[in-house]
């Protein structure tokens, strides 16, 4: 029986540290595995990253493409489909479809991010949408329904 005072670590759960700069009997006495002379044998030295010792580092060798736009938006996209199936649960109370409601709802997951309503799928209930941006035949749909849109930024 094991207690407190006779703990030990599982066999091979460990692993055997080099004990560094301790004299020639540790096997890492002399140069320390710093290897002989050169400023990468020095104390205080240190790489920069990436940097593979004057070889053209790999960031360098691999080809560059594509582009990043650092000012698109990215939308959360609910399809009137799911507006249908939604008030067919009759989440949506008078009839009013907004960001905080459909963030309660689980449908969305930042409320920080704009919403974009998409018109994939039909809508028989008459409903007063309000998102950030509407497709073209989300607007339609919409309306078609009887219902009304609601831009906010």
């Amino acid at each position: 029986m094991k207690h407190i005072g006779n703990l030990s670590y599982a066999p091979g759960s460990k692993k055997k540290n080099k004990r560094i700069g301790r004299g020639p009997g540790s096997g890492y006495g002399g140069t320390s595995t710093k290897g002989h002379k050169g400023q990468q044998s020095r104390s205080g030295y240190k790489t920069k990253v990436g940097f593979e010792g004057g070889q053209m580092p790999l960031y360098r060798r691999l080809p560059k493409f594509g582009f990043k736009n650092r000012f698109r938006k990215e939308y959360q996209i609910i399809n009137l489909s799911r507006l249908e199936e939604l008030n067919q649960d009759g989440i949506f109370i008078d009839g009013n479809v907004n960001s905080e409601i459909l963030y309660n709802n689980g449908v969305i997951r930042d409320l920080k991010k704009p919403t974009k309503i998409l018109g994939n799928g039909d809508l028989t209930a008459k409903l007063n949408v309000s998102a950030n941006s509407f497709s073209q035949s989300a607007k339609e749909k919409i309306e078609l329904a009887g219902g009304t849109i609601t831009l906010y930024e």
